[in-house]
């Protein structure tokens, strides 16, 4: 699996896709959306009912899955992890997750948290663009990818903004993406 070089067409709908994020995530919809995704996203967990529930830690305008996780901690006792990157070799795992602040970061800097690495059978997924049909694009590394290919028997939800919907032939989909059960908007779930 290989990252995408910073000059490719790809890498350059991603930055595009991210400025225009951060820009919205910034404005006066966004509340409204927060809440709209969460109550759309409940919904989808409440069928699930996850044993260990696999989200992210937010940044650069993405989603805030944290309400979520704890709805799924009281409702159904589920357990819940967050991601830790390593960057040699490029590989993700999750760790167990208390819901409190993460206690350390990653080796990307993204917060994350201690323990021994577990498996969750459902994993949110936070999605820079997305098609239709459930295909993501992340930030370019492959973190997620590899976690989905090595362990396909987890359900893979992706998080998305409904302004990063983009046609099939947009995004380009590649041969190592691996292709989402569903993709949850505030305005609907895709896939």
């Amino acid at each position: 699996m290989t990252t995408t070089s910073p000059t490719s067409p790809r890498a350059e709908l991603r930055q595009r896709l991210l400025s225009a994020r951060q820009t919205w995530a910034q404005g006066p919809a966004a509340p409204a959306a927060q809440a709209a995704l969460d109550k759309r996203l409940a919904e989808v967990l409440a069928q699930l009912e996850p044993d260990c529930l696999g989200l992210y830690w937010p940044m650069k305008g993405e989603f805030n899955p944290r309400d979520a996780a704890r709805t799924a901690q009281s409702a159904w006792g589920s357990r819940l992890a967050l991601p830790y990157a390593e960057k040699t070799p490029v590989a993700m795992h999750f760790r167990p997750w208390s819901g409190e602040d993460p206690t350390v970061v990653d080796a990307c800097g993204i917060p994350s948290t201690e323990g021994k690495p577990v498996v969750p059978d459902v994993v949110l997924v936070p999605c820079v663009g997305f098609t239709a049909e459930g295909y993501r694009l992340g930030y370019g590394g492959g973190y997620f990818d590899r976690f989905l290919a090595d362990h396909p028997g987890v359900t893979a939800i992706g998080l998305a903004w409904d302004e990063g919907l983009l046609t099939r032939d947009a995004l380009a989909p590649q041969a190592h993406d691996i292709r989402l059960m569903a993709v949850v908007t505030p305005s609907q779930i895709w896939g």
